[in-house]
Order: structure tokens, then sequence, then C-alpha cells
């Protein structure tokens, strides 16, 4: 993995039971959340996701790409227009800095109404350090071909 990389896309479809799912997982009970009647009296065309759930789903994109010894170091994210039901969410990163075995992705996650999050994911892959005149614990891993297999798992290469 090198800094300028682009991971592949993750496309999520928005649904009222993800979006439900979600806020009653991460225990947030506002009826914007759920209740699609009252989000609309309060202004919102309809319910929409929570910080909370996006934040899983973009903890999700990094580990399914770097692999399952992956582990989330720092997440930062703000949300921008909403996700509401019916519309689909891309999720799109770029290495922007990688020392030894952590690397940091930027994240964008856009809908069909414009940006829904952003931020960046900073996420250790053990056993990857390149500097450390290891070739990742067996030379299968590591950020690289974690990136690869994920790049496979994507369809964007045989």
């Amino acid at each position: 993995m090198r800094v300028g990389d682009v991971l592949p896309p993750l496309e999520i479809e928005i649904t009222r039971t993800l979006i439900v799912a979600g806020a009653i997982a991460s225990r947030d009970y506002q009826d914007v959340h759920h209740d699609a009647e009252l989000a609309r009296q309060k202004g919102s065309p309809d319910i929409f996701m929570n910080i909370l759930t996006t934040n899983g789903l973009v903890g999700r994109y990094i580990t399914d790409r770097f692999g399952p010894r992956s582990v989330l170091r720092r997440v930062a994210i703000r949300l921008g227009a909403p996700n509401y039901p019916g519309d689909t969410m891309v999720l799109t990163g770029t290495v922007e800095a990688v020392e030894g075995d952590t690397a940091t992705v930027r994240v964008v996650g856009a809908n069909g109404i414009g940006r829904h999050v952003t931020g960046a994911v900073t996420v250790t892959v053990p056993g990857t350090d390149e500097t450390d005149g290891t070739d990742g614990a067996g030379g299968a891993e590591g950020i690289e071909a974690a990136e690869g297999a994920a790049v496979h798992e994507a369809g964007s290469r045989p």
C-alpha cells in the first residue's frame, strides 16, 4: 500500500431496515431515525441514518479492505447530506499516509444528494511493518496483500 493508492468503492443500499436497525443497535432512539411521520413534522422528508451507523459502515469499509487482522486506530468523520431510504451510498478511499504497519485513509461516502460523510481513518495491520526487516510475517499478509485480496473480493481485479 502506497500513498495515493485508491481503494475500490463500496456501494451500500440505504434501506429503512438499515437505518432503523443501526439506530436501535446504537441505542439512538430519536424519532427521526425510525418514525417517518415525526421526521416530516420536524422538517425532514423521511427518516435518516444516524452518525453511529455511518461510523460503523466507514469502519467496515476499511476493515473489509485491509483484512481480518486490521485494527482501527482512529476514525474521524463529519456528516453532510443525509442518507435517506431508497438511496445508495458509495464509499471511496485514498491512502494519505503509510508509516510501518499503519495507514491513514481519506474516506468519502456520497449519495444521490451529495457527500454524506467525509473523514480519515487510521488502520494498523499487525506484522506489516516493512521497516523492521521482516516480510510481513509470512509474506502473504500485510498491507499490500490485504489490499490486493480486498480488491479481488470487490471484483476490481481477477
